[in-house]
C-alpha cells in the first residue's frame, strides 16, 4: 500500500529506530527511575541522552525537557495548568487540534475564559496589525499556535506573532506536532515558553512518546498526580523537573526509538530532510493539478508549507474517496482530520477534505501507484 497519511504517523521509519527497540527489548528491558540495578541504571543513560538530543534539536540546552505518552496530554498538562493559575484571555490560531480546542472549549463552558481566534485572512495571511490591535483590545493571558496546520500544512509566522504576544506579558504555547525535526526552530529565544513535540510525527519516532520543552523557572501547577519513583513518601507532586510532570512509567522503548530517531535527524541535517520533503509535496501537487475532477485546499502560491495537501473531489464526499484509495491501496486521511475550526475556516465543513501527506520517504514508486489510482477513479466517474 502506498502511504499517504504521515501526518497521522510516519512511515517507514528509520532502519536505527526497527533496530534499537528491538535490541531493547530482547536484551535490556527495565523501567526508568525505578531501580539501582544494571538495566535501570543503564536507562537512565539513555533517557538523558534523549533528553540533551531534543534540546539540541531545537537548540535549547537551558530549558527542560519533559516526556509524556501523547502530544495530547502535554498539552493538557500545560494548557490546564495555565488556566489553573488564573490565564482568562486566551489566543489561538483557526488551525489548532482538537487536543487544543476541546480542552479550552470545557473551561469556556464553565466560565472561566475566553477564546478568541487570531486574525487570518482569506489568502491565509496571519495579519500581524490586526493581531496587534486584537492584543491591545483584549489583552492575551495566553497564546496557542500550532506551527503547521496538520489540515493543509500551513507553516504559521510564530516568531513574529510570539514577539508581539510577549509585549502584552502572555504566556506562549507552540504546537510543534507536524513540525519538530522538519522546520528549524530556535526554542532558545525568550519568547517560547512552552513548545510541544509528538515522537511518531515529524520526530520519526514511536508512536507512545512525546512530550514538551519548557522554562524551567515556570511555576506550573500538576494536573496529573502519581508515582514518579522520586521523593515516594511526600504525597505532594515533586517540585523539580522533570519529575513534576512524568507520573508514572515512561515509555522505555519509545524513548529507545526517539533517540535514534532524532540522532538519524541530526546526522542528516533538519534542511535536507526538509527539503526531501518540500520536493515531495511538490510532486504530489503536480500530480493532484494534473486532474479536473480534484480541487486543493489551502494551497497558496508563496506560503511555506510542511508535506501536507488536502484536496476535494468534484461530486464526490470525502468519506466515499478515502474508500475508493483504499480499495486502490493508497492509504489517505477523510474527514475533519481533528480540527474542525480550520475547516470551518477554509469552508470544507463538516464534511472535510481528502488529505494526502508525504515526508523524506515518500518515494517515486508510491507516486507512481498513486497516480495509477487516479486514473482508475476518472475512469470510473
Amino acid at each position: 500500500m502506498a502511504y499517504f497519511d504521515n501526518a497521522a504517523t510516519t512511515f517507514p521509519k528509520p532502519e536505527a529506530v526497527y533496530k534499537s527497540m528491538d535490541l531493547f527489548q530482547r536484551h535490556t528491558g527495565g523501567s526508568f527511575g525505578r531501580g539501582n540495578y544494571g538495566f535501570s541504571a543503564s536507562m537512565k543513560g539513555v533517557v538523558d541522552d534523549t533528553r540533551s538530543k531534543i534540546a539540541d534539536l531545537f537548540h535549547c540546552p537551558a530549558k527542560e525537557v519533559i516526556f509524556e505518552p501523547s502530544a495530547t496530554i502535554s498539552l493538557n498538562i500545560i494548557i490546564q495548568g495555565i488556566i489553573r493559575q488564573g490565564a482568562k484571555n486566551i489566543y489561538i490560531s483557526p488551525f489548532e487540534h482538537n487536543a487544543v480546542t476541546r480542552t479550552l472549549h470545557y473551561y469556556e463552558n464553565l466560565g472561566q475564559i475566553k477564546v478568541t481566534q487570531l486574525h487570518v485572512t482569506s489568502n491565509l495571511e496571519f495579519d500581524l496589525q490586526r493581531i496587534r490591535f486584537q492584543f491591545e483590545e483584549r489583552r492575551p493571558d495566553l497564546v496557542i499556535l500550532s506551527h503547521a496546520s496538520n489540515v493543509i500544512g500551513l507553516i504559521a509566522p510564530v516568531d513574529e506573532i510570539f514577539r508581539e504576544a510577549k509585549a502584552y506579558g502572555a504566556i506562549t504555547v507552540l504546537d510543534m506536532a507536524q513540525s519538530a525535526g522538519l522546520v528549524d526552530c530556535d526554542l532558545s529565544k525568550d519568547y517560547f515558553d512552552f513548545a510541544v513535540f509528538a515522537g511518531h510525527k515529524t520526530l520519526l519516532g514511536p508512536t507512545g512518546i512525546s512530550g514538551f520543552v519548557m522554562k524551567p523557572d515556570f511555576n506550573l501547577e500538576p494536573v496529573f498526580f502519581g508515582g514518579t519513583g522520586f521523593e515516594s513518601a511526600n504525597q505532594d507532586m515533586p517540585r523539580s523537573l522533570p519529575e513534576r510532570f512524568e507520573f508514572g512509567t515512561l515509555n522505555t522503548v519509545g524513548i529507545v526509538g526517539l533517540n535514534a530517531s532524532i540522532k538519524w535527524i541530526l546526522e542528516q541535517g533538519i534542511n535536507a530532510i526538509a527539503q526531501k520533503e518540500s520536493s515531495n509535496r511538490k510532486t504530489l501537487i503536480e500530480l493532484l493539478s494534473s486532474y479536473d475532477f480534484i480541487s486543493l485546499v489551502g494551497n497558496v502560491d508563496g506560503k511555506d508549507y510542511v508535506g501536507i495537501v488536502s484536496c476535494l473531489l468534484q461530486g464526490i464526499s470525502s468519506d466515499t474517496a478515502g474508500q475508493l484509495f483504499s480499495e486502490r491501496n493508497i492509504s489517505v486521511r477523510t474527514g475533519l482530520h481533528c480540527a474542525p475550526l480550520a475547516h470551518q475556516f477554509l469552508k470544507t465543513y463538516p464534511s472535510g477534505t481528502i488529505r494526502f501527506s508525504v515526508n523524506c520517504f515518500t518515494n517515486s514508486d508510491d507516486f507512481m501507484e498513486l497516480q495509477t489510482a487516479l486514473n482508475d477513479i476518472a475512469d470510473n466517474l
